[in-house]
């Protein structure tokens, strides 16, 4: 069965556009104006994948990330960002977006970024196991409830983007992990030389772990290379 692709911009011509562009390309095609539009879509027929842009009319691209997030942890989302906003596209990974496209874009890179989200949906989803707890320097981050517990047993709550860094780290214990590696956690690509959504993102972790930016002593920079988690961590049944 072809997956179905849901279109959520406020742009006629663009929604066309991806309509015949995607349809050509194997994928059923649904397309939505705004909000309200992408619930009614969604309760007709239940989407494989949503394309979200940011700017919308009336309740827009991060708070409907954020609604579809919050509905399931597994629906890919695609967020389509003005070009040169770091800040949108950061925000918009931490609410929960898979990947995200800047404006204007190449249908062909579209197609190929929505591959590569739909392939690690079905990896993540095949691999699945009981949820675990990793434990570390007084923390420990339940894999089930996508949460951070502190040592006197308060959840720190973390943004998809946080969840999946802090993760990416407690698996990969004492080892460098790269500019690279992290947003290839964070959205399945490499960074671009000008990106800094994982510097960003891993302060903010940081701040999270009361790790002090200037001096840390959990997640740590190393130069020319990437961070580390300079801890042990023991696995949770």
């Amino acid at each position: 069965m072809n997956k179905r692709i849901l279109i959520v911009d406020d742009d006629p011509g663009l929604r066309e556009l991806l309509r015949g562009y995607l349809g050509d390309n194997g994928f059923e095609v649904d397309a939505a104006e705004d909000g309200a539009a992408m619930r009614s879509r969604m309760a007709a027929a239940a989407p494989d994948l949503v394309i979200l842009d940011l700017m919308l009319p009336g309740e827009d691209g991060l708070s409907l990330c954020r609604a579809l997030r919050a509905g399931s942890a597994s629906l890919p989302i695609l967020m389509l960002t003005a070009r040169g906003e770091d800040t949108d596209r950061i925000v918009g990974l931490e609410m929960g977006a898979d990947d995200y496209l800047p404006k204007p874009f190449n249908p062909r890179e579209l197609l190929a970024r929505i591959r590569s989200v739909l392939r690690r949906a079905g990896e993540n989803a095949a691999r699945e196991k009981p949820a675990l707890a990793l434990a570390f320097a007084g923390w420990t981050l339940d894999l089930g409830a996508r949460h951070l517990l502190g040592a006197d047993g308060v959840v720190v709550p973390l943004s998809n983007g946080e969840f999946k860094l802090l993760r990416a780290f407690a698996e990969s214990p004492l080892r460098v992990l790269s500019r690279d590696q992290l947003m290839d956690v964070l959205a399945g690509r490499e960074a671009g030389p000008f990106d800094r959504s994982v510097d960003v993102m891993v302060s903010r972790l940081r701040r999270r772990l009361d790790d002090d930016g200037r001096e840390p002593q959990l997640i740590k920079t190393v130069r020319s290379e990437g961070y580390m988690l300079a801890s042990e961590v023991e696995r949770r049944a």
